[in-house]
């Protein structure tokens, strides 16, 4: 299945010179969504994954089908003051700035084998602080999985030693 063909290229979004890559018609068409997530599936399945994490918002929107379909447990990655419980938590810097996410101290444990499912790798900078914050918990992060790569940002280069599927690259 093409999925290309189902994402939506908006230019000058969120600000000029961007090219945002909506994937609302992807997830707009349920044999699309399902092949996607299906796609996942089968990969989760061969990295032998007991627990999906996600970070928010979109790889709750892939990832929690995945876990549902496994019969596995589910972990968001949330940003700072959404978790209501004790969490780890992890900064990182952006271009511009710095950010922060955290998970649930008890989400995942040593010895869970992580599949981490999110719909964009661009720089690499979200998805390598969710390594982190699985890894600082003892979970192997035995894949990471993709609906989009935008290659020219380069975000593979950070995650050379994990197992990456990517079902659209531009």
């Amino acid at each position: 299945m093409d999925l290309r063909k189902l994402i939506a290229d908006v230019p000058d979004f969120p600000k000029e010179g961007i090219l945002f890559r909506d994937i609302t018609p992807l997830m707009l068409n349920g044999e699309a969504y399902k092949y996607a997530a299906t796609q996942f599936v089968k990969f989760a399945k061969q990295q032998k994954a007991t627990v999906i994490v996600g970070p928010e918002a979109r790889g709750f929107i892939f990832g929690c089908p995945v876990a549902a379909e496994l019969g596995i447990g589910f972990a968001p990655v949330r940003k700072p003051g959404k978790l209501p419980r004790e969490y780890v938590s992890v900064k990182y810097d952006l271009e511009y700035g710095s950010n922060e996410l955290c998970l649930h101290a008890d989400a995942v444990k040593k010895g869970d084998r992580v599949l981490i499912v999110d719909d964009l790798l661009a720089t690499g900078g979200t998805v390598k602080a969710a390594i982190d914050l699985v890894e600082k918990l003892g979970g192997e992060v035995v894949g990471l999985a993709f609906l989009i790569e935008l290659a020219d940002l380069k975000g593979r280069a950070l995650l050379t030693e994990y197992d990456i599927l990517t079902l659209v690259t531009y």
